[in-house]
C-alpha cells in the first residue's frame, strides 16, 4: 500500500468519527424521542430501504429482535408485490433515504399511510415526499463521505447505524429489557456461552 492510500484510509477514520459527533450534537431530540416511544410500544416494526440504507435497516430489524421487539426487514422490491400485507394498523414502518425520494419507496409510503401504520423517516431532505408524508422525521446531515469522490455510502452509512444503535439502547431502557432475556434467545456463539455458563 502506498503512502497516499494509507493517508486516505487514516482520514476515513477521522471523517466518520467527526460525522457521528455532528449527528449527536445536532440531533432533533424531540423527533428522536417520539420515534423511540412508538418503537417501544407498537405491535410490530418493519424496516425498509434500498442499497446501503437497506443494509442498515436490515441490521436494525435484527437488533430489535434481539431485544424482543417484533421486527422484520421488508425489501422494497417485495413490498410492492404483496409484501406490504405484513403491515397493519398500530405497526411502525421505519424508512431510510438520504434524499427522501427513492423511487422504490414512494408507493410504500402511501400504502403505510392508508393502512394506518406510523411512518418513521430518517432523511436529510425535509422537503422530500418521505419527510412530508411521515408522521415522525428524524433528520440527519452528513457533510462528507470518506471516499475522494464523495459518492460512496461511508460516513452516511456509519451515521445511520449510529442513529439506529442510539434508538436501540433507548428502547432497551424504555421497555426494561433484561440481560436474562438476551441469554435465553442468544445461546449461540461466544456471547451465548458466556451468558449461559
Amino acid at each position: 500500500m502506498n503512502k497516499k492510500s494509507w493517508e486516505m484510509a487514516r482520514r476515513s477514520f477521522e471523517t466518520e468519527s467527526k460525522t457521528i459527533m455532528e449527528i449527536a450534537e445536532n440531533l432533533d431530540v424531540d423527533q428522536f424521542s417520539k420515534a423511540v416511544d412508538v418503537l417501544s410500544t407498537c405491535t410490530k416494526i418493519i424496516t425498509c430501504a434500498s442499497g446501503s440504507s437497506g443494509i442498515t435497516a436490515k441490521k436494525f430489524a435484527h437488533s430489535l429482535c434481539c431485544i424482543e421487539r417484533s421486527a422484520q426487514f421488508l425489501s422494497p422490491a417485495e413490498a410492492v408485490h404483496g409484501g406490504m400485507g405484513c403491515v397493519k394498523e398500530n405497526d411502525a414502518m421505519v424508512m431510510v433515504s438520504r434524499g427522501g425520494k427513492t423511487a422504490e419507496l414512494l408507493p410504500i409510503i402511501d400504502i403505510c399511510n392508508k393502512k394506518g401504520a406510523t411512518l418513521i423517516a430518517l432523511t436529510e431532505n425535509l422537503d422530500s415526499p418521505l419527510a412530508k408524508k411521515a408522521q415522525i422525521v428524524v433528520p440527519f446531515k452528513v457533510s462528507k463521505e470518506t471516499d475522494k469522490y464523495n459518492v460512496m455510502a461511508t460516513s452516511s452509512y456509519v451515521a445511520t447505524i449510529a442513529i439506529f444503535d442510539a434508538m436501540l439502547v433507548a428502547i432497551m431502557e424504555e421497555t426494561g429489557y433484561k440481560l436474562e432475556q438476551f441469554a435465553l434467545i442468544h445461546p449461540g456463539g461466544a456471547v451465548g456461552e458466556e451468558l449461559n455458563e
